[in-house]
């Protein structure tokens, strides 16, 4: 649910300082290379696992029954295309309109939808972030270089143990042709946080 305050909590979740841990000791057994490491993250927490949530937002742009049930029942919906996990078992969808924008946050420490969007960005997971996007959601869209109509409602959603979102960013013009796989393209991991906006369709360089 959306909510208008903060909380007081660690940077960093016990898991988060487990995991941390354990890291460093295998590091230093020479069981982990470093880089080799941060270059595994890097490509799951921004190629693989977003193109899952990317799939499913072309989906509902492209199928009008697909979206209604997703805005229903995301879980189930999100379900159908084969991305289910623990981190994503309870979902709902929130759309992008002409008038509203959405985004996502979680003042708590870092839930996210892994089994869709991946790992999470450092700057998610940072106390400046879980505290200004609740704050001052105009000034961190600006800062991620989304300037919206000041007539356009902000709702920013917390996301929970229980609970996590996806937006469903507004669909690009011009791509009324366009295909599922195409569509997909113009989906970023941002534009499914709510910090951006779907790629221009001129940008992908396709025309179908």
């Amino acid at each position: 649910m959306s909510h208008d305050h903060d909380h007081n909590h660690s940077e960093l979740s016990d898991i988060e300082l487990r995991v941390r841990a354990l890291e460093t000791l295998l590091t230093e057994k020479g069981y982990v290379d470093p880089p080799a490491l941060d270059e595994l993250i890097e490509t799951y927490e921004t190629k693989v696992g977003p193109k899952n949530g990317a799939r499913v937002v072309a989906r509902a742009w492209a199928d009008p029954d697909y979206r209604e049930w997703l805005l229903k029942d995301a879980t189930a919906a999100i379900a159908e295309l084969g991305f289910t996990g623990r981190q994503g078992e309870h979902m709902v969808a929130v759309e992008n309109t002409h008038d509203t924008h959405n985004m996502v946050v979680c003042t708590l420490c870092s839930c996210y939808p892994w089994s869709v969007l991946g790992l999470p960005p450092v700057w998610y997971k940072s106390a400046p972030y879980r505290s200004r996007a609740v704050r001052d959601p105009r000034g961190v869209l600006a800062e991620f270089g989304v300037t919206l109509p000041e007539d356009t409602k902000i709702r920013v959603w917390d996301s929970t143990a229980e609970v996590r979102y996806l937006v469903i960013p507004r669909r690009p013009v011009g791509t009324d042709s366009w295909p599922e796989e195409d569509l997909a393209e113009l989906v970023t991991r941002d534009s499914m946080i709510g910090t951006g906006l779907a790629r221009d369709p001129n940008s992908v360089g396709e025309t179908a």
